[in-house]
């Protein structure tokens, strides 16, 4: 019995409100839109990259694909650690994301700008979150955004050295 009164003392809860976090959460679900619609992207220029980039971006986008899919479980994790589901639907995430699909065929370069491009649309989605994580005192989804936009701000340079 000891024990189990010992483990409530070190037991806190988050310590936060639904409506204290419900714009960090409205923030991570743009986010996590942003980012399947990115996914899916990225595996399309994957496979479909021809000419003589083919082998360094094919394996470029393939890195790209991986980490943005451990980004969308981490996010998805984080908006289930305030309680909430993200029960999406294809059709709801096309509406959230601000990142558009690419149905024609584009050139590898093109690729390269399309992908910056969606870069730009992920800083500040997350610049959204970090502020309003920042605002409620949330250090975690902080942290973890702000890890996101490190390896991001980085890949953006490294594109962006690609196309000149």
């Amino acid at each position: 019995m000891e024990a189990v009164k010992a483990q409530n003392k070190t037991f806190k809860k988050l310590g936060f409100t639904y409506l204290e976090t419900a714009e960090i959460v409205v923030s991570l679900n743009t986010l996590l839109a942003n980012y399947q619609v990115f996914y899916n992207k990225l595996r399309n220029f994957h496979w479909n990259i021809e000419g003589p980039e083919f082998f360094e971006l094919h394996e470029e986008f393939e890195n790209e694909y991986n980490t943005v899919k451990e980004n969308i479980d981490i996010v998805a994790e984080r908006i289930r650690v305030f309680g909430v589901k993200s029960n999406f639907s294809l059709k709801k995430t096309l509406e959230l994301s601000k990142i558009k699909e690419h149905e024609k065929n584009i050139s590898a370069l093109e690729m390269v700008r399309e992908v910056l491009n969606d870069y730009e649309i992920l800083h500040n989605n997350m610049l959204d979150a970090v502020n309003a994580a920042l605002e409620t005192g949330d250090v975690v989804t902080e942290n973890m955004l702000t890890e996101f936009m490190t390896e991001l701000e980085k890949r953006h340079w490294m594109f962006t050295a690609y196309l000149k």
